[in-house]
């Protein structure tokens, strides 16, 4: 059952003001150091993905229906070799995708180079299984076992290409987001609003603005935390609901929230300050070019094996579409590269409404 919160940022902690300065102390004192980079790990055989798999078994049949073009030249022969050469080449891609799965952790810790040679030797292997598959049904008098080991192996070793690259796109794309992140959270406006909004409250009202450094200063270490690749729903909706608060305090009753969230979803996995652009881009594009202000409306909500999120905001009369085109951007490709053709991303105008929905496993 959905729960409906409409104040959804308790403070059940309140930090003084010493704590509160030493969360902001960036860039470190001296006496600190930074942590030292971690060792780039790449997770080649992360073949469990639907997308991985069909991609692959699609690779190789175009190879097939091009292989078979030089048995026969006619339509019938052709449609033949081909339903032939699959019956015992498919079998051997899914053995192989099925093996990269299973030991992808076990494999994941071995050097690159390692890695990349295990992938072309399980595919020798799958080409000599293929033959002897074909061999077993009849298809073949004269087994070629090292024409098939060597197609296997080539095969193989584009299948690792792919892999690599994906697993190596990763990691730069993280990086770049992250840093399109901090530069929107920490740009000078929003730092100068908040702080200008806190010393307001600070004589009329200063659990408020006790509260409003507090949210601030989670921002800032979840900004400069180290990287992750994936985190819970459930976090990311405490950051946006910390952004938010802060946000609230500015302005004001221009700013009606409207949360609507599913605990049934709450362990969902997904790429780290990924819902921040996303209500950031509500308040940009809903509240602050109107008069009267905007509903923003953030809803998640559990649906069999997957699980729903939903950024609403209304928009101005005459705005248009609004300019949300990198920040998308961003979110769809770090989606894709999480979870593949398994999530989904749409964005629209609907009804003077942009509405942003998201779609991932559960």
């Amino acid at each position: 059952m959905l729960g409906v919160l409409s104040q959804p940022h308790p403070y059940p902690h309140r930090m003084n003001p010493h704590e509160i300065l030493s969360t902001l102390d960036w860039p470190p004192s001296q006496a600190q150091e930074l942590p030292a980079p971690a060792v780039a790990r790449h997770l080649v055989f992360d073949a469990c993905h639907v997308g991985v798999v069909l991609r692959s078994v699609l690779f190789v049949q175009a190879v097939v229906v091009v292989v078979s073009l030089f048995g026969s030249g006619e339509a019938l022969g052709w449609l033949l070799h081909m339903a032939t050469l699959s019956a015992v080449t498919q079998p051997a891609v899914l053995g192989w995708l099925i093996v990269g799965c299973a030991f992808k952790g076990v494999l994941g810790r071995w050097p690159l180079r390692w890695q990349v040679a295990s992938g072309v030797l399980l595919g020798a292997l799958a080409g000599g299984s293929s033959m002897a598959l074909a061999q077993w049904l009849l298809l073949t008098q004269q087994p070629h076992w090292l024409a098939a080991a060597l197609a296997g192996a080539l095969l193989a070793g584009v299948l690792v290409a792919g892999l690599v690259w994906r697993s190596r796109a990763q990691t730069p794309a993280s990086t770049q987001a992250r840093l399109a992140d901090l530069q929107a959270r920490i740009r000078p406006h929003f730092l100068f609003n908040t702080l200008n909004s806190a010393i307001a409250l600070v004589r009329a009202e200063p659990a408020r603005a006790e509260a409003l450094l507090e949210d601030l200063s989670e921002l800032f270490r979840s900004a400069l935390s180290e990287s992750q690749r994936e985190v819970t729903l459930a976090q990311e909706l405490h950051l946006a609901q910390r952004y938010l608060a802060i946000e609230q305090v500015r302005f004001g009753e221009r700013l009606r929230l409207n949360w609507a969230l599913d605990p049934q979803a709450s362990a969902a996995r997904l790429p780290p300050l990924i819902l921040q652009p996303l209500v950031e881009n509500a308040i940009k594009h809903g509240v602050e070019p109107s008069v009267h202000g905007a509903d923003v409306h953030i809803a998640t909500e559990r649906r069999g094996d997957r699980v729903v999120v939903r950024v609403t905001n209304t928009v101005p009369a005459g705005a248009g579409v609004p300019g949300q085109g990198l920040a998308l951007d961003n979110v769809r490709e770090r989606l894709s590269l999480l979870h593949d053709l398994q999530a989904q991303f749409r964005a629209a105008l609907i009804d003077g409404r942009y509405v942003v929905r998201l779609e991932l496993p559960a």
